[in-house]
């Protein structure tokens, strides 16, 4: 009986060992999914090369800054917004690599309004391929949901790369620390820089929405997505950030989706209600000029958004964009 109890007790002290081990092994893969589609990135390394972001900007053009176009045709008012500026031949020229960041923080599907309209993604990357001769179209975003669902939820993913695109998801090896010159959050931190080392040119393609922390999300907190490690840290200096970021990432251009905006319980909204019609379509070289007219949609003013005029003190933008002229059009 003692040697029967004896085999017993191993047994059990066997069972338990392999479970731990099954578990830890679990545990172990588990942490490694997380850091493969960390909706955050990686954590903050301090003993990596910091990288320069490129400056992508274009040179500027008297009169040619900011286009506003009114219309409920997102793929004719993204044409004429653009052509109005100078067409897509001013922004990309032939053999190009394009990246394209839109909105897909959430795994939410286009027509609640909290992630960027794959129609227009569609479009704007047949312009880079068929009149601006781009070698090589991204579309790339670091979303707040798990990256696969969400590109493919919104239709983001499927509008991509049907239209040639490559969609190219946040991983660990694509973050690379760096730091903007004067500030005081982004020291030492990883970005998804990835997509951005090859990269000739960077459009932000983004819808307006309401925002509960920031007031509103538009072209310049689009680029929050860029963002790594544990970044909810910045929520509580949320208008300096996005200065900082609008600092670190030069767009050539930004095209500010205001056909349906996100009037409320933005920014992930969650119903038809939330959006009103408001049927208008900015494309800017100044991200701080084309936010200064979108939050109007949002029936709000430059003053209630803290971070457009910290922007513009950062030299990054112009608030008063009535000053560079905007070329307007109505296609309704």
């Amino acid at each position: 009986m003692e040697a029967n109890n004896n085999d017993k007790n191993l047994d059990r002290r066997n069972f338990i060992i392999r479970t731990a081990k099954a578990g830890a092994a679990v545990a172990a893969a588990g942490v490694a999914s997380a850091m493969l589609y960390d909706k955050d990135g990686p954590f903050p390394d301090d003993g990596k090369k910091l990288v320069t972001v490129p400056d992508f900007s274009v040179p500027e053009r008297q009169g040619q800054t900011i286009s506003i176009v009114k219309g409920s045709d997102r793929v004719k008012t993204v044409n004429k917004a653009i052509d109005l500026l100078g067409g897509i031949e001013r922004f990309v020229q032939p053999g190009d690599t394009v990246v394209i960041k839109p909105n897909v923080a959430f795994a939410t599907p286009a027509f609640l309004g909290a992630t960027t309209n794959p129609q227009l993604i569609a479009e704007v990357v047949r312009l880079c391929y068929s009149r601006g001769s781009a070698k090589q179209v991204i579309v790339t975003d670091n979303p707040i949901n798990d990256p696969p669902s969400c590109f493919t939820i919104s239709g983001i993913g499927k509008a991509a790369t049907q239209a040639g695109a490559k969609v190219m998801l946040p991983n660990d090896r694509f973050f690379e620390n760096a730091s903007v010159k004067g500030g005081k959050l982004i020291k030492d931190w990883p970005i998804f820089y990835g997509p951005l080392a090859k990269a000739d040119k960077l459009i932000g393609i983004s819808p307006v929405k309401d925002h509960e922390r920031s007031g509103a999300s538009m072209s310049m907190k689009n680029f929050y997505g860029l963002m790594g490690g544990r970044r909810n840290i910045f929520h509580q200096h949320i208008h300096t950030i996005i200065t900082e970021i609008t600092m670190l990432f030069k767009p050539t251009l930004v095209i500010l989706d205001g056909t349906n905006s996100m009037m409320h319980n933005g920014p992930t909204g969650g119903a038809v209600s939330d959006l009103r019609d408001t049927n208008t379509l900015i494309a800017s070289c100044d991200a701080v000029a084309a936010d200064a007219f979108g939050c109007s949609l949002l029936d709000m003013k430059v003053s209630d958004l803290p971070y457009i005029t910290m922007a513009e003190k950062a030299r990054c933008g112009i608030s008063n964009y009535e000053s560079l002229k905007p070329i307007m059009a109505n296609l309704s």
